[in-house]
């Protein structure tokens, strides 16, 4: 096959949503239709609810919720498909953004009874800065939830994005009966309960047959062609172009806990969605097609196998053709690396492949690297563009409860900040640890992999700041006023740049007037133009 057809037949996407909107369940049921697993993970049987596939940590399988990226592939349709399973917690929302920038579309759940919510808000506000490709899933179809048109009035409204319905549900909650395929002329009817693959697809070639009819019953189908023919009033025919744009979203409706309107989502998916997309670096566009191998590095994790203590990096593969036990330079090091067993996945199982292509997501062993945002190539001395980290939202410092674990706690800080859960900011004097995230939660998860992974006790006592800032600037005597006045705001973070810990904004809006010549980045996308 050759490399050209490697990449049109590559569908890498994220799944994003609020939290509980059912993503990992409809990453499983993909996964599923794929043949990639034989049951799902998240079926309750016996009262015992299994975890879910693609939520390997221990700490997931407690909550039940989903705080790490995991990266799943399998073969479908003629099709390579390649599943991003972000987190659904707003507290890890740097993950999902950044992982947001190895995929080249996006679906998008949305539970039918709570519509769009903040965090699915903020989740889209990204897609739209990268004109990313959006499908959205409306979930939950057997339970009550928002009239359809209503929704989709405020998909539009709330997600600044035009929709066009593919498929249209008949009836909801316990009046459920089925999905209709608008772009097929399918009628998919419904079954409750399904752990299997739903075959139950009837062609209906024009809604007036009066078959239909004795389906669903008169009333429903009387209402089904009202609705039909109301959506070809309202909404424009669908068009390709302008999804790939990002310009419209396609809307389809199931239930993926019972592996209902998935057939039809992963179908339509297959065919409308892009191949893998070029990316933007310091110095040009690189598309897929060029012959020499480039990728980056977007997530790193430590120990995804307690057993073996492993740290992986996940590579998203931008163009060329990666290869098994080849020389490949570390631009940032500026140094050879090759890799013996490089690894594609399915969440914890990982297999050794020998090649990969554009729109691949690669695991590669790391004794300590790679850092999120690295580049590796056959040469060309370039890094990709957006991958930055944010600054903090909650500052807490690390304080360590045994002093006999000591290397193992600044081992396991260190490799935990590596994979970009959180930043670490270093203070003098004393070598204060500060660490800052974006939400609670993070904290609560550092203190349990520290312990359970690497043996270390801890606790974070709070910090009165409000931003971390990263600083440049030409004018070295006016940086080292600053430090004098600041010193007890002043740290360096895991790389060695300075930062600014200011305790409010109006402060930082102050330090801004009164040191011109400093420039206060609030991410750390600045590093590049360093480089």
């Amino acid at each position: 096959m050759s490399h050209t057809e490697e990449i049109e037949k590559r569908r890498t996407f994220g799944i994003i949503s609020h939290p509980d909107a059912g993503k990992t369940t409809l990453t499983e049921k993909l996964l599923l239709f794929g043949g990639a697993i034989q049951t799902a993970g998240a079926v309750k049987n016996n009262k015992i609810k299994k975890t879910a596939t693609s939520d390997f940590m221990e700490i997931e399988k407690q909550r039940g919720i989903s705080v790490a990226t995991s990266v799943m592939a399998f073969r479908y349709s003629g099709k390579q498909i390649n599943i991003l399973d972000t987190p659904g917690h707003k507290d890890f929302a740097e993950d999902t953004f950044r992982t947001l920038t190895a995929v080249d579309s996006v679906i998008l759940v949305v539970d039918v009874a709570n519509g769009v919510e903040k965090q699915t808000e903020r989740l889209m506000e990204v897609c739209r800065m990268r004109n990313t490709p959006v499908i959205i899933f409306v979930n939950k179809l057997d339970r009550d939830g928002k009239e359809s048109f209503d929704l989709l009035d405020e998909l539009e409204s709330k997600l600044s994005i035009r929709v066009r319905p593919l498929t249209w549900p008949i009836g909801m909650g316990d009046y459920f009966k089925g999905v209709y395929n608008l772009y097929e002329n399918k009628l998919n009817l419904f079954s409750a309960n399904k752990t299997g693959i739903s075959n139950d697809f009837v062609p209906i070639e024009n809604l007036a047959d009066s078959q239909l009819d004795d389906l669903i019953g008169s009333d429903a189908a009387d209402e089904l062609r009202g609705e039909v023919e109301m959506i070809d009033g309202v909404y424009d025919p669908f068009d390709r172009e302008q999804y790939l744009a990002g310009e419209v979203a396609p809307v389809f409706f199931g239930s993926a806990m019972n592996n209902f309107g998935v057939k039809e989502l992963l179908d339509t998916f297959c065919r409308i969605s892009p191949s893998p997309r070029g990316r933007e670096t310091d110095l040009r566009l690189v598309e897929p097609s060029d012959a020499k191998f480039s990728g980056f590095v977007f997530k790193i994790h430590a120990n995804l196998d307690p057993k073996h203590r492993d740290r992986i990096a996940f590579l998203r593969i931008v163009s060329g053709k990666f290869q098994r036990n080849t020389f490949y330079n570390h631009v940032r090091l500026e140094k050879k690396m090759k890799f013996p067993n490089p690894t594609s996945f399915m969440a914890q199982d990982k297999s050794v492949i020998d090649e990969a292509y554009p729109g691949d997501v690669v695991g590669l062993y790391d004794s300590g690297n790679f850092k999120i945002g690295d580049t590796l190539s056959e040469g060309e001395k370039i890094m990709f563009k957006g991958i930055p980290s944010f600054s903090p939202e909650i500052f807490m410092e690390l304080e360590n409860l045994d002093p006999m674990k000591s290397k193992q706690l600044d081992k396991g800080v260190r490799q935990l900040m590596d994979e970009g859960v959180a930043q670490m900011f270093i203070q003098q004097p004393g070598n204060r640890k500060i660490i800052g995230t974006v939400g609670q939660l993070q904290f609560e998860v550092i203190n349990y992999r520290l312990e359970h992974e690497y043996g270390a006790k801890c606790r974070f006592a709070p910090r009165n700041y409000t931003k971390a800032c990263w600083i440049t600037t030409d004018n070295e005597e006016q940086l080292a006023s600053f430090k004098r006045a600041k010193t007890q705001h002043i740290a360096k973070d895991k790389d060695d740049n300075i930062v600014f810990l200011a305790e409010t904004p109006f402060l930082l809006q102050m330090a801004e007037q009164d040191y011109p010549d400093l420039t206060f980045h609030k991410t750390s996308e600045f590093k590049l133009e360093t480089i």
